[in-house]
């Protein structure tokens, strides 16, 4: 994560990017955006904010020679001399329309910004920031005329969040420069991700983390789900958060022994492994450290509620694993031809 207490804009230039499919075309400012006290004061923020709950960190990736790795030169390029900075600023867009390799990629204004006072690891730095604005909101524009307030609707930024957003510290590790990434509109990660930054994750315990988390997330949606039930799929995600908060390094085979009891299901999950590894272009390792903040912010985003086609959601408690099997029968009564799920409890709260 990076702290922006001190941090402060240098530089900013807007630009808008098209989108080579719909004969959209880019369009460049040719001069550098002056700031009011008040649009200054909301843009610092709004640009920097999704950065500072990010625990993973990415580095520049290229199959042949990283140095033809496009936004890496442009970046050592603009740490080395800002002067060319709106010249710079103008081949990032241009690298970016040529990743509109899809009519749904949407055009937008791009902002290209300069950061200085970034600090990130007890490290205070400066930084280059990336962002994308796809979509606009209508807002309400009150006028006066003829002695009568009126009113129009006028579309503009949200203050909010960004829709794609980059930051690449001007700090690098034996793995390359440290690269943050932020995305808001999921649908084309990959253009984003790939295409035009091309980047991967550090080789770190909280890349490891993830992948694993992410892993068993499939494997529950995509094997235990169809096969036994909700039921089933959220106790086992309970249960591997649970594996992650009580061990600091996480050993393959001692989390199938203690996930699972029939052998059967630890090859379901060796299979699910393998065809996960292979899909993602990865490999995860058998022993890895365990980051907490990577499983605190992971923990946040799984559902364990059960919805039933009754109009009832039977939420289960993520930090309760045990819970699940103890207390919740699931089974089927043959009069109503329906499942039904039983629940044990002492008292209502």
């Amino acid at each position: 994560m990076i702290s922006r207490k001190n941090a402060s804009i240098s530089k900013c230039i807007i630009h808008k990017v098209g989108n080579k499919h719909n004969n959209t075309k880019n369009a460049f400012s040719e001069n550098e955006v002056v700031f009011d006290e008040a649009s200054y004061e909301l843009m610092l923020p709004f640009l920097l904010r999704p950065f500072t709950s990010a625990v993973q960190s990415y580095r520049f990736n290229h199959h042949a020679d990283i140095s033809l790795n496009e936004i890496n030169t442009y970046s050592q390029q603009l740490f080395a001399d800002e002067a060319n900075f709106i010249d710079i600023s103008k081949h990032v867009v241009k690298h970016l329309y040529e990743q509109s390799n899809s009519a749904q990629i949407k055009t937008g204004d791009v902002l290209v910004v300069l950061f200085e006072g970034i600090t990130y690891n007890e490290i205070t730095t400066n930084a280059i920031g990336i962002f994308k604005i796809e979509n606009k909101v209508n807002f309400f524009q009150t006028y006066l005329e003829n002695n009568s307030y009126d009113v129009l609707v006028q579309k503009g930024i949200s203050s909010k969040k960004v829709d794609k957003g980059c930051l690449i510290l001007n700090q690098s590790d034996t793995e390359g420069r440290i690269v943050f990434s932020a995305d808001n509109n999921n649908y084309d990660t990959q253009y984003w991700i790939n295409h035009f930054l091309n980047i991967k994750y550090a080789d770190d315990a909280n890349s490891h983390t993830q992948q694993y988390i992410e892993l068993c997330k499939g494997f529950s949606e995509d094997i235990l789900k169809p096969s036994y039930g909700n039921q089933e799929q959220n106790s086992f995600l309970a249960k591997t958060i649970d594996f992650f908060k009580d061990h600091e390094t996480v050993h393959v085979e001692t989390f199938k022994e203690e996930l699972f009891e029939e052998d059967k299901h630890k090859t379901l999950f060796d299979d699910y492994k393998k065809t996960f590894e292979g899909e993602k272009d990865l490999v995860i390792r058998n022993q890895f450290d365990v980051a907490e903040l990577v499983v605190n912010k992971e923990k946040k985003k799984i559902k364990t509620d059960i919805k039933l086609d009754t109009h009832i959601q039977i939420k289960l408690d993520i930090d309760a694993p045990d819970a699940s099997s103890e207390y919740l029968e699931r089974g089927y009564d043959d009069d109503k031809k329906m499942f039904y799920y039983k629940v044990f409890f002492n008292s209502e709260g």
